[in-house]
């Protein structure tokens, strides 16, 4: 039987214990005990303007917030991981935040905050964490073409049917491939599962052109924050671990708002594209053959090519972004 919370502290002691606790999430379980048993108040210190900090993560979450929302000092804090619990077996469907039932959540970390002056402020977190010792393309967003497109129709964006089918190529849907239609079959010596962004419909692309240069921050904010209709907390605040650290209290993170990351990312660069070959795989190009790999500002957009679903749609963070914005 799941457990029920009586309330957020609870859910806590709850979230706190053994049952279900997946590896994966040991980033941000760290960062809500670290701040689930600070001692406060806590003076808030400043980050400056930069955003790629070194130290304690749930530290410099918490001091990054607290500057963010203009507190002198934060007088209590709560978190709570929501990853864990959505796959904890003792945790399903029963996620309560301040009254609000939270079932789904894009949002890695919920982090309430009661300020100096008396506020109290909720904001959810997407943590984003590599362990390598060189940064890694992080994982944006994963959906599909008809996703993609229904996801800016229905924020005001019109996609048309053109449009989903020139990104059906681009991913490879059943129907939409090159092995389909003997024609585009003839004398093709590249990967025959889908086709390139340069051999997608010419008006399909140049109207998904358009749109990610005309609205590259309304897109940037969908893929930043949307992912369920009914999510109570979107993410405000990206924390990424950049790399490898040597010890889980002394990390190299970069924090921003979403607001800030969005404007960053517009100022490094718009749409635009980057010449690339197929060196692995069942197709590699040959000799010479380069195809083109579209993007806007730190965010890379690209066939999911996964064996189990090859043809979804995956929107990526650039390799070591935070260094270059």
């Amino acid at each position: 039987m799941a457990l029920k919370p009586l309330n957020e502290a609870h859910a806590l002691q709850i979230q706190a214990g053994t049952i279900g606790r997946h590896a994966g999430h040991e980033f941000e379980d760290h960062i809500t005990r670290v701040i689930n048993a600070l001692a406060y108040p806590v003076v808030v210190q400043s980050h400056g303007q930069g955003h790629v900090l070194n130290g304690e993560p749930g530290l410099l979450l918490l001091h990054y917030i607290g500057s963010h929302l203009g507190a002198k000092s934060i007088t209590s804090a709560t978190a709570i991981s929501t990853g864990s619990l959505a796959t904890s077996e003792a945790g399903r469907q029963w996620l309560s935040v301040n009254g609000v039932n939270v079932s789904r959540c894009k949002s890695d970390l919920v982090v309430t905050i009661v300020c100096d002056d008396g506020r109290n402020c909720t904001v959810g977190v997407s943590a984003k964490q590599c362990n390598n010792d060189t940064p890694t393309n992080a994982q944006l967003y994963f959906t599909t073409a008809h996703g993609f497109s229904h996801l800016l129709n229905a924020h005001g964006l019109p996609v048309s049917g053109c449009a989903v089918n020139a990104l059906r190529q681009f991913c490879g849907d059943s129907g939409f491939r090159p092995r389909d239609d003997p024609n585009a079959m003839k004398g093709r010596e590249i990967d025959p599962r889908r086709f390139f962004w340069e051999e997608i419909d010419a008006q399909g692309r140049a109207e998904w052109e358009r749109l990610f240069t005309d609205h590259q921050d309304d897109i940037s904010r969908l893929l930043f924050q949307k992912a369920y209709i009914d999510d109570p907390f979107v993410p405000e605040y990206l924390l990424h671990k950049t790399k490898k650290a040597a010890s889980p209290t002394n990390v190299e993170v970069a924090i921003y708002s979403i607001d800030e990351l969005i404007v960053l990312s517009r100022s490094y660069q718009g749409y635009a594209t980057r010449p690339y070959s197929v060196r692995k795989g069942s197709y590699k190009d040959p000799e010479g053959v380069t195809h083109l790999a579209p993007r806007f500002g730190v965010i890379q957009m690209q066939r999911g090519g996964q064996a189990q679903h090859p043809e979804q749609l995956q929107f990526n963070l650039e390799a070591g972004y935070f260094y270059k914005i």
